[in-house]
């Protein structure tokens, strides 16, 4: 027989609610005096039962939250709820504590509110928490920041070493090809050789400088299309061999014409060679040999690069992709450079989905270049109009300077090297030349002269070749508006191009620029090719 059950007590259940409620429970008459106080609250405020209750409820508020009690005990007074409401109160110790708050009216048998129950949870650690998060993700706003902030800076910088550096480079390379087409004795033609050939390795170390910031920055991009690997190396060998004649280094080469198109930047391509190649005529030394090897293996095509150098110690090998990792970092070693050219290598072959690796047995014996480059599944031609072999870096184009008797061509450069350089090369393709070192004194020429083509710097004081072209393009058909612009500038950047192009320029030449380069670009504006 089942035993009868007690009666059940509200009153005693509820208290028993709150004495082991883990949420600080008091109540308050409307003045504010404290009338109970739960376990939790002697726990969590330090205040026992006995301390508190008779007290006034500021016992545990900050003098600067009393408005704010006021506030709550007039809404209370009104029948109004308060929820959730987050503030602070003072332990008894003088410890800040952050409550979430929830306040309700006390009403008597009649209904009339005689008081308040608050019911209180500590949310300091939760606050803490919160106040950390806010830290943290201000720390990593700002960090950010800086290093937006920073890499803009860095790009600033390259772009202003850039055109600094090949500026004076442009006056250096167009004078040293002039000279080299005229006839010479050999001791002449020898050295203004050198001059150029040093001037462009000054250019491509500028170049690999912007290089490795596109790739750092994921910025660097191909141009992507089918075509020949063998055109693309011999035009690579073609840029070196001048050097390698003058260390009497033999280039060797065993090209397989059955092994395939690949798909893939064929500028990128040759830079990938001419780096290799130059390397290997570095290192390599006089009277030595340098092979060149392409065939097909299976499914992919094998490139490789060998010479008998200097090798590689065997512990450099593993790091030799590194950027500016060099063999013989030292006051003393025999050969310049940043140590950027093959790190460009590894990230270009890999952008073109191909591996490369380097293999030497040690010193005195060699290096080996091997790259494996896939080769196309489904090739198609070339479009129409499209080179397969593109000028590499310092390369001439092939041909003759183009004649341009009788078209006019405004050059616009600050720089009276720049101006004088471009003004020769021009003249002696059968152009007419007038220059101008402002923009304002080009828009008079504009307006005067009436060039057929307008060949203009883009970094000038004052007033800039952007404001050149916006200049020209708001001028009527009649007075020049619509004339060809050619921006021929040392701000060489992938950024440059496209903001020289969207702003009205029909092409964009970094400098420093080949003569025969030059003359072609111009007749093909002006359409005379």
């Amino acid at each position: 027989m089942s035993q009868p059950t007690a009666p059940f007590d509200v009153d005693t259940h509820l208290a028993s609610i709150i004495a082991s409620s883990d949420d600080v429970i008091v109540s308050k008459t409307l003045e504010g005096v404290i009338m109970s106080w739960n376990p939790a609250a002697e726990r969590i405020l330090g205040y026992t039962a006995a301390e508190a209750i008779g007290q006034n409820i500021r016992l545990i508020i900050p003098h600067d939250r009393w408005p704010e009690e006021d506030d709550v005990l007039a809404r209370i007074g009104r029948g109004e709820r308060v929820d959730h409401f987050e503030t602070v109160r003072r332990a008894k110790n003088g410890r800040m504590l952050n409550i979430s708050l929830t306040v309700s009216p006390i009403r008597d048998r009649s209904g009339r509110i005689v008081g308040a129950s608050k019911v209180a949870r500590d949310i300091t650690e939760r606050k803490r928490s919160e106040e950390e998060r806010e830290r943290l993700l201000a720390l990593e706003k700002q960090s950010r920041q800086q290093a937006e902030e920073a890499s803009r800076l860095k790009d600033e910088f390259l772009a202003v070493v850039s055109h600094e550096l090949r500026s004076p480079l442009n006056a250096i390379t167009g004078w040293a090809s002039l000279l080299l087409m005229r006839p010479l004795d050999e001791q002449t033609k020898h050295a203004i050789e050198t001059i150029l050939r040093n001037a462009q390795t000054q250019t491509q170390l500028v170049a690999d400088l912007l290089d490795v910031s596109r790739i750092v920055t994921g910025q660097l991009r191909l141009n992507v299309r089918s075509f020949q690997l063998i055109p693309v190396i011999e035009a690579s060998i073609e840029v070196v061999r001048p050097a390698a004649d003058a260390k009497s280094i033999r280039i060797e080469t065993i090209l397989d014409p059955s092994a395939g198109p690949v798909a893939g930047d064929p500028d990128r391509m040759q830079q990938i060679f001419w780096n290799l190649l130059s390397n290997a005529v570095k290192f390599t030394p006089r009277g030595g040999r340098i092979q060149v090897r392409l065939q097909r293996i299976n499914s992919h095509v094998e490139v490789a690069v060998s010479d008998t150098g200097r090798g590689v110690d065997p512990k450099l090998l593993p790091h030799i992709f590194e950027r500016f990792r060099q063999g013989d970092s030292s006051t003393t070693r025999e050969h310049g450079g940043l140590g950027l050219g093959l790190a460009i290598v590894r990230h270009l072959v890999e952008l073109h989905g191909g591996v490369v690796n380097a293999y030497s047995e040690g010193a005195g014996k060699g290096t080996e270049f091997i790259i494996d480059l896939p080769i196309m599944v489904s090739a198609r031609g070339p479009e129409p109009g499209e080179q397969q072999v593109h000028p590499s870096v310092g390369g001439n184009l092939p041909g003759k300077v183009l004649a341009l008797a009788g078209l006019r061509v405004l050059v616009v450069d600050d720089e009276q090297d720049a101006r004088e350089i471009v003004s020769i090369i021009l003249g002696e393709a059968g152009a007419e030349i007038e220059t101008a070192s402002s923009t304002r004194e080009a828009l008079d020429l504009m307006e005067r002269w009436k060039p057929d083509v307008l060949i203009s710097d883009i970094g000038m004081p004052g007033e800039s070749g952007y404001d050149l072209i916006r200049m020209v393009r708001a001028l009527p058909a009649d007075k020049g508006g619509r004339t060809p612009a050619i921006a021929l500038t040392a701000y060489a950047r992938t950024q440059d191009r496209l903001k020289i192009l969207s702003a009205g320029f029909q092409m964009h030449l970094p400098k420093p620029i080949e003569p025969t380069e030059l003359a072609t670009v111009v007749a093909s504006v002006a359409k005379r090719l």
